[in-house]
């Protein structure tokens, strides 16, 4: 992978057999999960699709067309 700028960040393209492997799609959030001199390892977070669950466990129903978006609720 290789490293690029992104504005005023650094960002990388994941390869697609990782995007596979984790299922991540567009949007998804990914945590670092170790970091060494030479190795990075990164998990799918998933914590917005397990609050999700744990809300539909407790048949709370949500407005519809809502969704979470970190971005959004933080803009000022």
């Amino acid at each position: 992978m290789r490293v690029s700028r992104w504005g005023n960040s650094l960002g990388v393209r994941l390869p697609r057999a990782l995007v596979d492997e984790l299922g991540l799609e567009p949007g998804d959030d990914v945590k670092v999960v170790a970091a060494g001199p030479t190795r990075l390892v990164v998990a799918k977070d998933d914590r917005r699709g397990r609050a999700v669950d744990r809300m539909r466990a407790r048949a709370w129903s949500l407005p519809e067309g809502y969704s979470f978006d970190r971005d959004e609720a933080n803009a000022r």
